[in-house]
This record gives C-alpha cells, sequence and structure tokens, in this order.
C-alpha cells in the first residue's frame, strides 16, 4: 500500500472511541490500508496465520481472544518491514447449520444451512471490522463456496488416482445423534464412556462401506519434526498419536488352521508365549468360540463395547477375560495354548491379536494369575533364576534366554542388549513363520460423512463400469439447493433423486452418485494455500505464489486441535507435495497455542453455565481497543485466565491517561534540565527493549505492563519545558507505535492530532539506543548498625570517600554515638556501626 494520509476524524477533546473507532475503520477501508500485494518483493515476506473460525452468528470474547492477539503480532511483524499477509475466512461447512435445518424441519419450518451459513458469515465479518483487526478481506475465502469446494473435489481424484483415497468396508464409530460417521479423533471419552466430540452423545458402532484418506503411508514422515518452531506438547502428542513400535509380525494358526497375526515387540519371548488374547470385536472370535461358550463369550463382547478405551488399559485395573473354547500352535515350539478374549486388547491398535507372555508382561502376568494360565520364564536375568510358580511379577529387564530352544545363552532385551531380538527375526523370517515388521497407532483418515452440508465426494457408480471418479472438467458436483431435511437426520442427498441420479462418465449409462460428503476437516486442511489465490479457475492456487510466501511462517490458535487440523494439515501438504504442486513439506514453521479464556467463575464459557461475555456490549461501553487491551492485558496469551470486569477498567484509565498524556496541555512550567531529559529517554529506550522482547515472544500481557510504566514516567516528567525537547517528540513516537498494534484506532487518532502524514500502522517499530540505558547514578541502601535507615542516590563513579560523606550526611541523626566501622559493598549498600 501507498502512504497515506490520515485525518482526524472529529475534534473531541476528550477520548471518545465511539466515535473515533468507526471512522478510522472506514478510512483504512477507503485506503486499502491492508491489503496485500503478493507479488511485491520489495520487503520480505511473513505469513502470519490464525486459525479460522466456524460462522456461529456472533464473535464471543473467545473469539477476540484468539484473533486480536494475533492482530498485534501481525502488526508488529509489519511494523519490522515485512510484507505480512494475514488473511481471515470461514470454516462454513459443518453440523451445525444442517442440525438447525433439521430442527427447524421438526416444527414444520425451512431454514437452509446456506441462507443460515451466509447471513451468520456476513454478521461475523462486520464485527471483525469492529475488532479493527488488519485482515486483508480482498483474499477471504468461505469452504461452503463451490468456487473452494470444488477444489477439494479435485484433491480427492488426484488422491484416487494416487491410491491415497480408497474405499472400504469396516465398522466405524457412528454418533446417533448426528446420523454421521466419526474419525478416531473425533470420538473423546466422557464420563467413562465414547461419546461424539461435538454432542457428547454416546456413539455405537456400525458396519458401512466408507472413503478413507491413506494418511499411514505418511507415518514415518510425520514424526519428523525438523525445522518446526512447534510446542513440543503439540509434537508429544502427534508422536503419540501415531505410535510407531518396531518388532515382528508373527503368525499363529488355530487348530482349525486359521492365521492370527500378532505384532509383538518382543519376539525374543515367544517360546514363553502360553496363551493368546484377542480383542473382544476380532472377527476370529465369533468363528473360533466353541458353542457350549457361546452365551458366555457373547455377554463378555458387548459388557466390554460399552467402556472406553482408556478404561480398558487402564493400569491397575482388574483384568477380565473368557475363554474362547478353542486352541491355537505356537510356532516356535508347536505347544498348544488356550484362546481367550480380554479387553484389555484393542482391535485398533496392532492386529488386535497378542500373544501372552505372562512372565515377561506385567498386564499377561496379572491375566495369567487370575486365571490360573501357565507362566514359563524365557529371560534369566544376571545371578538370577526365575520360577513361574513363584513370581510375583513379570520380569521386563535384560538378560539371557533360556527355555527357548536354539537361543538358549542368547543375550536379549529391550534396552540394553537387543541381539537376542534380532536373531529371532532372522530365524522366523527363514522359516516362514513371521517377519520384521513396524506398526504404527496411526489409522487411516476416516473422510466419508452421511450428511448434506459438506463437500459431495465426486464418485458415481455403475452396474458396468463399478466405481467411476467424475471427471475434472465436471467439476464441481454441486450440492442440490431445493432438499428436504428429514427430522431423523437422514441426510437428504440421499432421497433426492435430481442428485442421486446421473450419467455413467464412462459409459453414459445409469449411474447413482455417491451421496457422502466430506469430513469438514478435508476444507480447512489445505486453505492457507488457497487464500493466496482465492478465485483462481484453472487450479486450487497459483504455485508460483506458493512459492514465495510458503510455508506460512507463524500460525496460532488452539491446542485443542493437536491430533485433528494439525496432524491432517501436515498430511495434506505432503500428499500436494507430491502431487508436484509446491516443494514445502510441512504447512507452518512456527506455532503458538493460545489459552482459554475463562468466566468470571474461572468456569469455560457456554450458555449454559450462563457466563458468556458478549464483546459487543463491551465495545459498546468501553470501545474496542480497550477490550482488545484487557484481553492481552488479562495474563499470558497461552496460559489463558478468567474473564474480571473489573480488570477492564483499569485498561480503560490505561488508555485514557495515554490520551490525556498526548493531548491535554501540562499544569505547570517545570523544567527540561539534562538530568531530567536523561531519564526520560533513559525510560523511552528501556520500554522499547522490553516490548520489542515482549512482541517477539507474545507477552502482551508484560508488554502493556511496560508501556503503563512509560505512560506514568512521561506523566510523571511532562511540562511545558518538556514538551519542546527531541526526548519528549521521541518518547510520544514511541509509545503511540509500540500501542498501536494492541490500541490500533487510538493511536491512530493521537498520531493524526500531532501532524504526522501517513499511518501509524505504516511506521517502522523503535528501535533502542544501548547508550540511552546506561544509568549515571545508582542508589544504594543505607543501615545504621545492620537497620535500614535510607537510600542513598550518587554518581555511578563516585569514591568511596564521597559515597561514605553523602551516607552519614543523609542518616546524621542515627548517628548517636561513635562511629566504629563504616562497610560499603558496592552497588548495594552502606553500613555504619555506632558504638554508644
Amino acid at each position: 500500500m501507498a502512504d497515506t494520509v490520515a485525518q482526524p476524524r472529529y475534534r473531541s477533546e476528550r477520548y471518545n472511541p465511539h466515535e473515533l473507532e468507526p471512522n478510522w475503520q472506514a478510512q483504512w477501508e477507503r485506503d486499502r490500508l491492508y491489503e496485500v500485494a503478493l507479488w511485491d518483493d520489495t520487503r520480505p515476506k511473513y505469513y502470519f496465520l490464525t486459525m479460522y473460525p466456524y460462522p456461529s452468528g456472533d464473535l464471543h470474547v473467545g473469539h477476540w481472544y484468539a484473533e486480536a492477539p494475533a492482530d498485534a503480532a501481525a502488526r508488529y511483524r509489519r511494523m519490522q518491514g515485512y510484507q505480512v499477509l494475514f488473511p481471515m475466512g470461514f470454516d462454513a461447512f459443518g453440523l451445525p447449520a444442517e442440525n438447525a435445518a433439521i430442527k427447524a424441519a421438526k416444527q414444520g419450518q425451512t431454514v437452509h444451512p446456506a441462507t443460515l451459513t451466509y447471513r451468520q458469515i456476513e454478521a461475523m465479518i462486520k464485527q471483525f471490522k469492529q475488532m479493527g483487526a488488519m485482515f486483508d478481506w480482498s483474499k477471504k475465502i468461505i469452504t461452503c463456496d463451490p468456487e473452494y469446494y470444488r477444489w477439494n473435489q479435485w484433491f480427492f481424484l488426484q488422491c484416487y488416482e494416487q491410491g491415497l483415497a480408497y474405499k472400504k468396508r469396516s465398522p466405524v464409530d457412528w454418533c446417533p445423534s448426528c446420523n454421521t460417521t466419526l474419525a478416531r479423533e473425533q470420538v473423546i471419552e466422557l464420563r467413562g464412556e465414547r461419546v461424539c466430540e461435538r454432542c457428547e452423545t454416546p456413539v455405537i458402532k456400525k458396519e458401512l462401506s466408507q472413503w478413507y484418506f491413506k494418511i499411514t503411508k505418511y507415518a514415518e514422515e510425520l514424526l519428523n519434526f525438523e525445522g518446526l518452531e512447534w510446542p513440543e506438547k503439540v509434537k508429544l502428542m502427534q508422536t503419540n498419536w501415531i505410535g510407531r513400535s518396531e518388532g515382528a509380525e508373527v503368525t499363529f494358526k488355530s487348530e482349525q488352521s486359521d492365521e492370527i497375526v500378532i505384532f509383538t515387540t518382543r519376539p525374543d519371548t515367544l517360546w514363553g508365549a502360553t496363551f493368546m488374547v484377542l480383542a473382544p470385536e476380532h472377527p476370529l472370535v465369533e468363528k473360533l468360540t466353541l458353542l457350549e461358550r457361546r452365551e458366555a463369550v457373547r455377554a463378555y463382547v458387548e459388557r466390554a463395547a460399552r467402556l472406553t478405551e482408556i478404561d480398558r488399559q487402564a493400569e491397575g485395573r482388574e483384568k477380565s477375560g473368557e475363554f474362547i473354547g478353542a486352541y491355537a500352535l505356537n510356532p516356535v515350539n508347536g505347544e498348544r495354548i488356550p484362546i481367550w478374549i480380554a479387553d484389555y486388547v484393542l482391535m485398533g491398535y496392532g492386529t488386535g491379536a497378542i500373544m501372552g507372555v505372562p512372565a515377561h508382561d506385567q498386564r499377561d502376568f496379572e491375566f495369567a494369575r487370575k486365571f490360573g494360565l501357565k507362566i514359563t520364564p524365557v529371560i534369566q536375568p544376571t545371578g538370577e533364576r526365575l520360577d513361574g510358580e513363584t513370581m510375583s511379577e513379570a520380569y521386563t529387564g535384560d538378560g539371557l534366554m533360556v527355555n527357548s530352544g536354539p537361543f538358549d545363552g542368547t543375550p536379549s532385551g529391550k534396552e540394553g542388549n537387543i541381539e537376542g531380538i534380532r536373531r529371532v527375526i532372522l530365524w522366523l523370517e527363514e522359516r516362514g513363520f513371521g517377519q520384521g515388521a513396524i506398526t504404527y497407532r496411526l489409522r487411516d483418515w476416516l473422510i466419508s460423512r452421511q450428511r448434506y452440508w459438506g463437500t459431495p465426494i465426486p464418485i458415481v457408480y455403475c452396474d458396468a463400469c463399478g466405481v467411476v471418479p467424475v471427471p475434472e472438467e465436471e467439476l464441481p458436483v454441486l450440492l442440490p439447493e431445493n432438499v428436504e431435511f428429514m427430522p431423523t437426520g437422514e441426510s437428504p442427498l440421499k432421497s433426492h433423486e435430481g442428485f442421486l441420479n446421473t450419467r455413467c462418465p464412462a459409459c453414459g449409462g445409469a449411474a447413482t452418485r455417491e451421496t457422502d460428503t466430506m469430513d469438514t476437516f478435508v476444507d480447512s486442511s489445505w486453505y492457507w494455500f488457497r487464500y493466496l489465490s482465492p478465485h483462481k479457475e484453472d487450479g486450487p492456487f497459483d504455485s508460483r505464489l506458493a512459492e514465495r510466501w510458503l510455508p506460512v511462517d507463524q500460525y496460532t490458535g488452539g491446542i485443542e486441535h493437536a491430533i485433528l487440523h494439525l496432524l491432517y494439515s501436515r498430511f495434506f501438504t505432503k500428499a500436494i507435495r507430491d502431487l508436484g504442486l509446491v516443494r514445502v513439506s510441512e504447512p507452518f514453521t512456527r506455532l503458538f497455542n493460545q489459552g482459554l479464556i475463562l468466566g468470571a467463575d474461572n468456569e469455560k464459557m457456554s450458555k449454559s453455565r450462563g457466563n458468556v461475555v458478549n464483546p459487543d456490549a463491551l465495545v459498546a461501553e468501553y470501545g474496542a481497543d480497550t477490550v482488545r487491551s484487557y484481553l492481552m492485558f488479562i495474563g499470558p496469551w497461552d496460559g489463558g485466565g478468567p474473564w474480571n470486569y473489573s480488570g477492564i477498567e483499569g485498561i480503560s484509565r490505561f488508555l485514557n491517561r495515554v490520551w490525556a498524556l498526548v493531548i491535554e496541555p501540562p499544569l505547570e512550567i517545570g523544567s527540561a534540565d539534562a538530568e531530567v531529559r536523561r531519564e526520560l529517554r533513559r525510560a523511552v529506550h528501556h520500554a522499547i527493549k522490553e516490548v520489542t522482547a515482549d512482541f517477539e515472544q507474545f507477552r502482551f500481557n508484560t508488554a502493556i505492563a511496560e508501556l503503563m510504566t512509560l505512560s506514568n514516567a512521561m506523566t510523571k516528567l511532562k511540562s511545558q519545558a518538556m514538551l519542546v525537547t527531541d526526548e519528549w517528540r521521541e518518547g510520544v513516537r514511541a509509545l503511540l507505535t509500540m500501542l498501536a498494534p494492541i490500541a490500533p484506532h487510538l493511536t491512530e487518532e493521537l498520531w493524526s492530532r500531532l501532524g504526522h502524514t501517513g499511518s501509524v500502522h505504516l511506521q517502522a517499530w523503535p528501535k533502542w539506543d544501548e547508550q540511552a540505558l546506561v544509568q549515571d547514578t545508582i542508589t544504594l541502601v543505607v543501615q545504621v548498625n545492620g537497620k535500614r535507615r535510607g537510600e542513598l542516590v550518587i554518581a555511578k563513579d563516585a569514591d568511596q570517600q564521597a559515597i561514605l560523606a553523602a551516607a552519614r550526611a543523609g542518616v546524621a541523626k542515627h548517628l548517636q554515638g561513635a562511629i566504629v566501622r563504616e562497610i560499603v559493598v558496592p552497588g548495594r549498600l552502606v553500613n555504619i556501626v555506632v558504638k554508644g
């Protein structure tokens, strides 16, 4: 943007945010102050991104807490000389709008999700502008626009062609309230139940044919966080979610010759496997269970289905299980071992089957002890001989292999010596019993949703041709507008003849469309690419602009997205790279997670609790700058904190003091001698240094505290004589430019009042002078007989004789008696010892 001439919009002598804020917002919009020329390479680029919101209709104070500090940080980078891209859009598909339509249908009314969504977006944009944020609205995206979701479909087709998108029939988590499947990451543990993340309804299992993205292809690469300045907590959460384990896959067989594949990280303990355990959901359970055991086994399976994964694997929980009446053969020694089911084995991890090695796994040990199963030690610790009959717990350390056929005497273990593990894997591979393997806890991303308000999956089904992708030239596959929402919650796409019935792109015969839509996390897994060219018609984004602007330099948002949005975004970026569209492998170089703003009752804000704070009412009372500033002053941004109405009053008084400092004439003449001017300059440059460091670390609360200290010092020193000094003008300029990212309207008005041309938001961030920070005087504590009696301000280079003379003079009334000793601790204190 070219430099603009800032003009005051009103002439009130009092600070009135309700007049000046709308005027400056209109001025910035007229000047297009925040539009970014993406091809301008005269300044280094800085892509600052904050997570875009779902259009709920109103910005609550939580939105302000996420967006206003991010806006301040983006403004700071701009003043540092960067070309800052700070866009905003809306994550517009999803259940809330569709549920509103279903609720209306139950009441005999018609509310279309699109009508509701666009109305809410319009309201939120108005509120964002009221906030004074520097979003570049010319780059806006709305994910429910066909011009956006067309490219979701395009990416799906590319992934389908590359084998990254596929369909399979499998048991999935189903929310009966939302009437849709849930990805594993969208099921949470609550009050001992597995529930839907959105509505907290207990989920059930359902067998469906579903579409998946093959995120597991990138599991190993997703474990590499090199070059990412992300919180360690997020990296650890993703690492644990991916769950990499090294070991071997070994094939056992039932006595009926059914193959039962297990994964183990300790193949060196195979000779100690004395039983097998299947997950209650394992597909072989029904087949292998003997007739006389079926009733008990089915009852156990039903009980296990009601437990959460956390409960099933809880440490110290009493083990439970059922013998299914069948046996398997241990491939390494031919031993016949019983097959059980137990809820501590999960179908979602490994193969859903384990070998029970009770001598060397504590869970297996507890299980074996409870049900009287055999315990055979096969790893012997140095200097000790284990006996399965007398062991009180499993031994999990290193040692020598015993009772292990050809491997007796081989050193082995998981930590110090893995020689036995390596040799056993080779032995298994030579005999065809198994092979070395790496497994991951991560599962492929289930993207199918049985909903209307989402991106249609571009697939048709033809009796002659089978599964047929929609040709690219026929995109987008549009959502039909004239739909009827069922009170049952079932997707209206299933009964919409015009959408459902189509022609096969391959043979031209009759065909039907896929009626599932995509998980809305697909929308948010690449949206920052689209900001670069939101209206591009011949591709999802401009690859040349992506080369210049990506990866995103700074991303901010909540940590609750660590293993959903943030993991999917990394996967999508790598997939887009492999399509040859970009060279970057990661979406966001730096990540910052802000905390959560709480209600005044210290609880999470919610309508049901009645503790939601409406920012519109606060703006009407205090003005946007005060609300912004208070949310940044409330505490560390990554810590969050409770709302406090008394706290906002303090911020309001501070901004009024800044106004008075700049606008109102001093009350007295005062002085502006050299020492006073040095004191002011020292305070100014100390503030510049501290506030700069605070902005670098998103410590807005301490930055504001430092600006308060500076304004107080300037108010104290303000005089008629001081106003004409360079030091005063430098101080006012520094105060306003440092406060500008936090309180953009107030500072713009004051900047204009001072006669400056150009917006304060186009000014350079001030730099501090280390020389100005050097103090000419020091303050020493003066003690008499060890008791503090006063302070002494003296020249920094004063000698000891001068220090003592000044100290005696300062505490003369306490020197009743003969001075017997005088002690000077350099830079700290003087102690005078008196006798008498």
